[in-house]
């Protein structure tokens, strides 16, 4: 039995609950769970004993049914100096990667939640400025450490900090922990690069923490294939899939959301590109609506990249019709010989299930179609071994007979 003192307020665990922990998975349910100090409120640190109260680890408490998500594996303090050692692990993988000081791409995540050990907290750097997000109540208390650690990187350059926590912390009910804004420096002007295109991320008002970094590689697949296309580019957001398109040699692009901002932003950044708004259109519109009275053959390459149709599992059944109908529309709309990239993001889809509900929309469609690669996240949103439920992105690149 280890002779360690609990550095935090415990949970103890029923006898035969602790195999996950002890198998290094970060979540804790709260099924498994058979005692825990009086008091315990949602973003406390806690150690997780087993039921003979020997230390499985250290983590937050969390108000769902995953009562703790842990952020390391022993009896350790969480701090400044253990967020600086994460974060340096993290910059170490990205160094390996090219993303750091790159100067084709200065945009990447750097923190990417269970996959870089650091459970709720999500890292995203934008030239010089970083956006922070919080998607645990642990997490948005730990902020001010989490800043400390950041500025102690040299290699990061950062003259700002952006909290953009507050929207992970309205869904979960918890108003009140925090408000976005500036945790270190001022506004910047941030022009970033992605592959020598260029963009402005607006991660104030935008999605996500601005920009939608994980579809890095797959837009560079895109302008890998887009010579003499014309391209649709749905749920487009701000173009990022357009403006690579565009560079790649497409003849045309044409862009779909439904947000009258994002179409705004769209926009500019085709303008910033070089590329003509007029001859690249940004049009607002309900993407189900479009698809339905799409001309047969007017696109030879069309992204469908929407967003998670299916968040919970309780929304998977029409998650699942809203892919099948999209899929269906658009490859028996696309012109022979197109290629139709097409995405989930959705956490209750599995890879296996995305797949199979795009061969029904298929076999609906009746065409022929083949899978011409298997597309995922890029390496900067690492999956942790331990934790295969990381892999939320799920794409394939098909091609329509």
């Amino acid at each position: 039995m280890q002779e360690q003192t609990p550095l935090y307020p415990t949970i103890r665990l029923l006898r035969g609950k602790d195999e996950a922990v002890r198998r290094f998975h970060p979540w804790i349910f709260s099924g498994a769970i058979h005692s825990a100090a009086d008091g315990l409120q949602a973003g406390d640190t806690v150690t997780v004993t087993d039921y003979d109260g020997n230390i499985l680890g250290t983590g937050f408490c969390e108000s769902d049914s995953i009562a703790v998500k842990m952020l390391c594996f022993d009896n350790c303090k969480i701090d400044e100096w253990f967020f600086l050692d994460r974060l340096n692990h993290a910059l170490e993988v990205r160094k390996i990667m090219g993303l750091v000081n790159n100067p084709h791409t200065n945009c990447y995540r750097l923190v990417h939640s269970e996959g870089d050990g650091l459970a709720g907290l999500i890292v995203d750097i934008y030239g010089h400025t970083a956006v922070v997000q919080a998607q645990t109540e642990g997490m948005a208390l730990h902020l001010n450490e989490i800043v400390r650690a950041l500025k102690l990187m040299p290699d990061l350059g950062l003259q700002a900090v952006y909290n953009k926590s507050a929207e992970a912390m309205q869904r979960m009910g918890k108003d009140d922990v925090i408000d976005d804004g500036y945790l270190l420096g001022n506004p910047l002007d941030e022009l970033i690069l992605e592959n020598d295109s260029k963009f402005h991320p607006n991660w104030e008002e935008g999605q996500k923490t601005g920009f939608f970094l994980d579809q890095r590689e797959n837009r560079n697949l895109v302008r890998q294939m887009a010579q003499g296309k014309t391209v649709l580019n749905a749920f487009g957001y701000t173009g990022g899939f357009s403006v690579t398109a565009l560079k790649g040699g497409a003849r045309r692009a044409v862009t779909v959301d439904a947000s009258k901002k994002a179409m705004a932003e769209a926009e500019r950044n085709l303008e910033l590109n070089g590329y003509s708004k007029e001859e690249n259109p940004c049009h607002v519109a309900d993407m189900k609506d479009y698809v339905k009275d799409m001309r047969e053959g007017a696109f030879d390459l069309i992204i469908l990249d929407p967003p998670a149709f299916a968040k919970r599992h309780q929304d998977k059944h029409r998650g699942l019709s809203g892919y099948k109908f999209l899929n269906m529309e658009a490859i028996k709309r696309i012109a022979k010989g197109g290629l139709l990239f097409t995405f989930s993001c959705s956490q209750a889809v599995d890879k296996a299930t995305f797949q199979g509900i795009v061969t029904a929309a298929a076999i609906e469609a009746k065409r022929n179609v083949r899978i011409v690669d298997q597309l995922s996240q890029p390496a900067d949103h690492p999956i942790n071994i331990f934790h295969p439920e990381g892999a939320y992105l799920k794409g394939l690149l098909l091609y329509v007979e």
